[in-house]
């Protein structure tokens, strides 16, 4: 096996409220700054997964359109071109970043999405907003949390 060798992110991106304004089954508008957005992270050295509830007919219609407007998928809704499951078909995807309207705050939009993956000009750094999500290890707090 080929492995190409790349600085860049591999991120997987919705189809439905994320490329395009939610009409499912049809295929609505594109989102402002969508494939301009796509295209410039492609340049960057970046991996594009479509990741999206689609398939069989209504999958093609989507890439299509976004064929159409000159962005090529690295994989669609799999890992890597040609991937192949044992026993059925994994729904998880291993991607570094995850671009969908149903995030937590809903669809940034992609001129957010760009300034946060390459704020000035930089790489995206992982940069943590919330320490306590991520403790690594570290003892837990004895907070408790009611709702």
């Amino acid at each position: 096996m080929n492995f190409i060798a790349t600085t860049g992110k591999i991120i997987a991106i919705d189809f439905d409220g994320t490329i395009v304004e939610h009409k499912y089954p049809a295929i609505g508008k594109e989102m402002e700054y969508c494939f301009t957005t796509l295209k410039a992270l492609q340049l960057k050295g970046h991996r594009l997964i479509l990741w999206t509830y689609r398939k069989g007919k209504r999958l093609e219609e989507a890439v299509d359109f976004c064929t159409a407007n000159n962005i090529t998928f690295y994989a669609i809704n799999e890992n890597y071109p040609g991937e192949t499951i044992e026993g059925g078909f994994s729904r998880k995807i291993d991607a570094d970043i995850f671009i969908d309207d149903r995030n937590i705050g809903g669809f940034l939009g992609w001129l957010d999405i760009w300034n946060m993956l390459h704020p000035e000009g930089k790489e995206f750094s992982h940069q943590l907003k919330n320490e306590n999500a991520h403790r690594n290890g570290r003892k837990k707090s004895r907070k408790k949390w009611f709702f």
